[in-house]
């Protein structure tokens, strides 16, 4: 059976969605970061990590949501196998690990952008922070005009990749997501998917 290591709120919200959107049988496993007992599964001390049941366990939640649409094809939530169809699958999902998920990072851990531990200093890290984010929500928001998801008409697994991080820059971001309507419009309408409520009370963050 597939077990996915996550933690509330985290970016392993993606693959827990994903995995409930499946259908498959599969156990979610609430994890202490830094605990030693899972640094041992995944050496990194991040989230998520997937236990595929066959012998060996996958980590980026990037590759495992490409993993799970791809062993699941008939769930439908990767591409539809033309070319551009793969390419604008794989330009989001690694705009969302590799542009948007770090811009984060100082807000979460503002001592780690800053060799100073003066307050002033730390504030400025996560107003910088705030602004990069603003940045790389302006491309996602217009990228969406017009859109009811991120790849173009229909659902698949960067919708369920974007929602976490659409969580946080609702709660982080001065002004929440009014600057970018779009952003909000798809947030608001993965969370009223019936499945997307279940995962968040079952993570415990509704």
């Amino acid at each position: 059976m597939l077990k996915l290591y996550y933690y509330p709120g985290a970016c392993s919200l993606a693959p827990h969605l994903v995995l409930e959107w499946i259908g498959a049988p599969y156990e979610a496993i609430r994890v202490k970061l830094g605990d030693p007992a899972y640094n041992a599964i995944n050496p990194a001390g991040a989230v998520p990590a997937l236990d595929t049941g066959e012998g060996w366990t996958l980590t980026q939640a990037g590759a495992v949501l490409h993993y799970l649409a791809r062993r699941f094809p008939d769930a439908r939530l990767g591409s539809d196998g033309s070319p551009r169809d793969e390419a604008e699958l794989d330009r989001w999902s690694h705009f969302l690990t590799g542009d948007l998920h770090p811009a984060f990072f100082p807000l979460f851990s503002p001592q780690r952008y800053t060799t100073s531990q003066d307050a002033a200093a730390l504030e400025a890290v996560k107003t910088a922070a705030q602004a990069l984010i603003a940045k790389k929500l302006d491309l996602v928001d217009a990228h969406l005009a017009g859109k009811d998801h991120v790849l173009g008409g229909r659902r698949t697994f960067l919708d369920a990749y974007a929602l976490p991080m659409l969580r946080w820059a609702r709660a982080m971001l001065p002004g929440g997501l009014q600057k970018h309507p779009n952003c909000e419009r798809l947030l608001r309408h993965i969370e009223a998917d019936p499945v997307a409520k279940k995962v968040m009370v079952d993570e415990g963050i509704s």
